[in-house]
């Protein structure tokens, strides 16, 4: 992980800080101290798994980087815009991939088991997903990109999308069309079926748009899973699809049970299983 996002830290707790203040003299009640905690303790197990991780998963990107296509300059001012663009790019179809299969929902639900939204949310990260996610990146490494510029871009991106998790902050006149905000990202975390899978943007919105994965925010958002978790036990939140999955494999009869087990979209499979019920009642 970058050094940046360590330096960052101070900067975190103190506009946290500020938030938890906001809310109780606001009464907004965006708070509970046991979400909370749990956001904050997946916060930590995340920075040193990535630690860990990417002192590993670094080798393939100096591979790739060692055999790359151009010769792409650290110090020349396009290289880093256009490489603020390619990272972009690629964080939007990590992250849609990881919503629209199941095995990579697994690694990324807890982002999203909060039934709350503030910045303490953005600290929710995944324990998984610096093991599922890097090969994402790996295209940019092979094109010239030096792997430093890579990680310093990534922590750039993951440092944007602090702010964007408040409930604070409301409409940004023109910025909306362009730049991920907070409104954006508030459907991102809804509920709502018709916010479901939508708003995979890092930093730009462009994706979603060109992509058709956009959705504005048009009316109040219900956060959280479609079926939620109810629990504040780190080790649970990190990984009670993986459970879920491993379960589903297990009693699986055929290999088409086993590959949709593993591979469905978990969108599609929450509603074939909210059908399946209504015919039962």
């Amino acid at each position: 992980m970058s050094a940046i996002i360590y330096f960052s830290i101070p900067v975190f707790v103190i506009m946290l800080l500020l938030e938890i203040g906001w809310s109780h003299l606001g009464k907004h009640g965006w708070y509970e101290t046991r979400d909370t905690a749990a956001n904050l303790s997946m916060g930590v197990g995340n920075v040193i798994i990535s630690a860990i991780a990417k002192t590993v998963l670094f080798l393939p990107f100096i591979w790739l980087y060692e055999h790359r296509l151009f010769d792409i300059p650290q110090n020349a001012v396009w290289a880093w815009v256009a490489l603020l663009f390619a990272e972009d790019f690629c964080y939007y179809w990590f992250h849609r991939v990881h919503h629209e299969v199941r095995f990579f929902w697994a690694a990324h639900v807890n982002h999203h088991s909060s039934q709350r939204f503030n910045l303490a949310v953005a600290l929710r990260q995944s324990w998984m997903t610096p093991i599922t996610g890097f090969v994402f990146w790996l295209p940019l490494a092979w094109i010239g990109f030096h792997p430093l510029m890579i990680l310093t871009q990534q922590a750039i991106s993951l440092l944007y999308q602090f702010w964007i998790h408040s409930q604070g902050i409301k409409r940004l006149g023109i910025l909306e069309s362009v730049m991920n905000t907070p409104s954006h990202h508030r459907v991102h975390h809804g509920t709502n079926p018709q916010y479901l899978d939508k708003n995979y943007a890092g930093i730009f919105i462009i994706w979603d748009k060109l992509f058709g994965t956009f959705e504005p925010e048009r009316e109040k958002v219900n956060y959280g899973l479609v079926q939620n978790i109810d629990t504040y036990n780190p080790f649970k939140i990190a990984f009670h699809e993986f459970a879920a999955m491993v379960k589903e494999i297990g009693e699986a009869k055929s290999l088409a049970e086993i590959l949709d087990a593993l591979f469905s979209s978990p969108s599609k499979r929450a509603a074939r299983k909210e059908a399946e019920q209504l015919k039962t009642q």
